[in-house]
């Protein structure tokens, strides 16, 4: 059914068509309630006139409407109006995967950018129990932020129309779907040998879907081609891929993954999307080259688990030895302080970061935000490399770099005084994780939506930060409501306080005070408003 522009669907105003496949005819749409333009895909006509498979429909996108994840488009509801059905849609803008792909392989770090996150949303939905069953780069959109929208979770099955008739036969969705109604429910070059043999699938299916996606990216091509459906299936049923296509610079870590997503029986296919994001940690790391040597493979898992064991002993040597300095300098200090010797200069340590000029380091971005941090013992650095951009963290006495997970479009990091948390924006939120991994947290959702201008964090927990235009907010770094803690003299010129750092006492703060119309310092000041920045 055809949507002319400017007609009517509830709350929703038709706009142009910006898209048509098997799950309906999709077009822009301006909601007047809420303000807002969104996407309505309007369900085929043969289904929408189908009451039962309709009313499992409208059951399976309640489901769908609970995934809530950065990595996966929204679904807002379901409008029904004169006839007329449609998925009311989150509207997200920018090309396809296809589009990109279309203009040529992907190198390997972009390649693997993208693939993380949409790993990161094949594992978020599997957590839920829902099954994309259609992954291919025609559902994934790539923003201008540099992140990745995966479109069409779940329909799959909502549309269908063999999910719930008793009896059925086990013919090929694919097949069924075409004689049945037109639909074309999947697609054959992405479609796991399960799922084109019509048999019960699981998430195993992503995860062949998942392989055959990223062998393109690396590629230019599909695993298995063929010049129709039936030579497409008959391909994928009995051939493997061309994997002498892939880069020869293909770490040994992405082609161990590609055949264990792209294993024909699913019993020895790689069983959860997470193992392939653990193996691309690894892999995205070796992406970034140090000096064009060849790149040693990625790590296994329990190579990981032995590395990480060998951190956890050097942490625990780090804090005796630590322990010993500090006692060592306590003494010395106190025979300095005695005018016995003159203060020994302290020792210049230079180290080297090399990241690739796909992802470039983030190091002061065109609205003059610092992306680096310094520990407060110097001995490890925070930065953002991207697009997108990311977290990671490394030792100066490391060759390598660690990325942090759910950190896209991180920016400004900071460390704790005891350097074991760093602190970051995201979005429109203050996170922090701690050194070692695990869970990002969020401390507070940000005031307003203006970029990050600096943040310190005191020793006695609370974290103060600056917002472009704003004067300073001040919040707990275990979590709260930011307060206002100063506020910029707009009848003096003032426009912003910026780039605050608390001062030894733990409560006073040094920031700057930029006026209108300036970009840099003007002058950089303590103030008594400020002295209370501790807690």
């Amino acid at each position: 059914m055809q949507l002319k522009p400017g007609l009517r669907l509830g709350p929703y105003e038709v706009g142009a068509q910006i898209g048509k496949g098997g799950m309906g005819v999709a077009y822009r749409a301006r909601d007047a309630r809420l303000r807002r333009d969104v996407a309505l895909k309007v369900l085929p006509e043969l289904f929408a006139a189908d009451a039962e498979r309709l009313a499992r429909f409208e059951r399976e996108a309640q489901l769908l409407a609970s995934l809530n994840h950065s990595n996966i488009a929204a679904i807002y509801g379901f409008e029904e109006a004169d006839g007329v059905r449609a998925l009311v849609l989150e509207l997200v803008e920018g090309p396809t995967l296809d589009d990109r792909i279309a203009q040529g392989a992907l190198p390997l770090d972009e390649a693997l950018a993208i693939a993380m996150q949409i790993a990161d949303a094949l594992d978020a939905a599997h957590e839920r129990g829902v099954i994309h069953r259609d992954l291919k780069p025609s559902n994934v959109k790539l923003t201008a932020d540099g992140s990745v929208k995966v479109l069409d979770f779940g329909l799959a099955k909502a549309l269908d129309p063999l999910a719930s008739a008793a009896g059925a036969t086990h013919s090929p969705t694919l097949a069924a779907a075409e004689t049945q109604s037109g639909i074309l429910l999947g697609t054959a070059a992405y479609m796991s040998p399960e799922q084109a043999r019509g048999r019960p699938v699981d998430k195993r299916t992503d995860v062949w879907a998942f392989g055959c996606v990223l062998f393109e990216m690396l590629t230019g091509k599909r695993p298995f081609g063929g010049d129709s459906i039936t030579e497409t299936l008959a391909e994928l049923m009995k051939s493997d891929p061309d994997w002498d296509s892939l880069p020869a610079s293909t770490p040994a870590g992405v082609r161990m993954l590609l055949r264990r997503c792209l294993e024909k029986d699913p019993r020895r296919r790689l069983r959860d999307i997470g193992d392939a994001r653990l193996l691309m940690d690894g892999a995205f790391a070796d992406a970034v080259p140090s000096s064009g040597e060849a790149k040693p493979a990625a790590p296994s898992i329990e190579e990981k688990a032995a590395a990480a064991q060998r951190w956890r002993r050097r942490l625990l040597l780090g804090v005796a030895a630590a322990g010993i300095l500090v006692a060592g300098s306590l003494a010395l200090g106190a025979w300095l302080a005695r005018g016995m010797s003159p203060r020994p200069a302290r020792p210049q340590t230079r180290f080297v970061m090399n990241v690739s000029p796909a992802l470039p380091l983030y190091l002061l971005d065109l609205a003059e935000t610092t992306h680096l941090a310094i520990s407060p013992d110097g001995s490890r650095v925070a930065y953002i490399i991207g697009p997108p951009s990311m977290l990671w963290e490394r030792s100066i006495d490391d060759v390598r770099g660690r990325l942090f997970e759910n950190t896209a479009l991180g920016l400004c990091p900071f460390f704790s005084p005891d350097g074991q948390w760093i602190g970051f924006t995201q979005r429109d939120q203050l996170r922090k994780v701690s050194v070692v991994g695990g869970a990002v947290e969020t401390v507070c959702k940000l005031p307003s939506a203006s970029a990050p201008r600096g943040a310190t964090w005191s020793q006695d927990g609370a974290i103060v930060f600056a917002l472009d235009g704003t004067g300073l907010f001040r919040v707990a770094a275990s979590g709260g409501t930011p307060e206002a803690l100063t506020t910029p003299d707009a009848t003096g010129g003032q426009r912003v306080h910026c780039w605050p750092h608390f001062l030894p006492d733990g409560k006073s703060l040094l920031f700057e005070v930029r006026n209108r119309g300036q970009s840099g310092p003007t002058s950089p000041c303590s103030s008594s408003r400020a002295a209370s920045g501790g807690r």
